[in-house]
């Protein structure tokens, strides 16, 4: 028997499936945000299974940068190709790398790990990616202040008048990250090869991201074959790194060797809100491709 006052539901006939209503942008961040101990749970979660029966736990988090460091080093020494204090110019970079690579991959397969949650389980799916990326920004936590270790060590002594540009830059990759993971993790329940192709993708991505080399190196190169010096710029990333570089290494020149543009901060500041303002329409696009594509995520799965 239906509820007082409303009308019976009528039979759904053979063929036809019952879709729910579109929502809102607005309609859908406020469902995130009425579940946002929900996140901090899957986020908690995705720690603890990640470590789990592991030894030395968060200290992996810490060891992996340290560790593609003093490779990095060790190599681009033996080549020639390093500069004074070239340890702390590839930690700074690498740093803000490792969050964006360690969100997306983990992003692409959260709805399609998380499967037995789809099918049985109502809340918003979007908070799935959400999650992983979360829990990708508390390794960056641990992997950021392990580089304030290494700076006190070293001695080194960051742009202090620039550090304004770092929690502008982790905003910025933070956004696009929740983005790029939620457009991931959609296309990778229909397309499964996504997280293997995603993996080839990600190295290309890396050495198209001046961190082991210098952004004036690559304009260099640019302008002797009368080539824009502004392409580097479409690579979204390198204006977050550009701007960790800047405030983390303190100088744009090693010597008489240019590292970063000669320019004023804003110019750091501009490139981010570029960034940032193209990765917040991005994530409104997810999170509209995201609610079309939900409704049909547990019939695929």
């Amino acid at each position: 028997m239906s509820p007082a006052g409303t009308k019976p539901l009528a039979a759904i006939p053979d063929g036809m499936r019952l879709i729910a209503a579109r929502r809102s942008l607005p309609a859908q961040f406020r469902d995130v945000w009425l579940y946002r101990e929900l996140v901090g749970g899957l986020v908690t979660r995705e720690l603890k299974v990640r470590y789990k029966n592991s030894a030395l736990g968060f200290l992996w988090s810490m060891a992996q940068p340290v560790f593609l460091l003093v490779v990095y080093t060790a190599v681009f020494s033996i080549l020639g190709a390093g500069f004074e204090n070239f340890a702390v110019w590839v930690m700074s970079g690498l740093i803000v790398w490792t969050l964006l690579a360690t969100s997306l991959t983990t992003s692409a397969q959260s709805v399609t790990s998380n499967s037995y949650l789809v099918s049985k389980v109502t809340f918003p799916r979007i908070i799935l990616p959400l999650s992983t990326s979360g829990s990708a920004l508390v390794h960056f936590a641990l992997q950021l202040a392990t580089l304030g270790v290494i700076l006190l060590v070293a001695g080194h002594d960051v742009a202090w008048s620039e550090l304004w540009l770092l929690p502008l830059a982790i905003v910025v990759v933070v956004v696009l990250c929740a983005a790029l993971g939620s457009l991931l993790s959609v296309v990778n329940v229909y397309a499964r090869d996504t997280q293997h192709l995603l993996d080839l993708l990600m190295v290309a991505w890396f050495w198209a991201t001046p961190i082991i080399y210098q952004y004036e190196r690559t304009t260099a190169w640019l302008a002797e074959r009368s080539l824009p010096t502004w392409l580097p710029l479409l690579n979204p990333m390198t204006p977050v790194v550009t701007a960790f570089q800047r405030a983390v290494y303190g100088t744009n020149a090693a010597g008489d060797r240019l590292l970063l543009p000669d320019v004023g901060t804003w110019w750091y500041a501009r490139n981010l809100g570029i960034v940032g303002i193209a990765s917040m329409l991005l994530l409104a696009i997810a999170f509209r491709l995201f609610d079309r594509a939900e409704g049909n995520f547990a019939e695929v799965l």
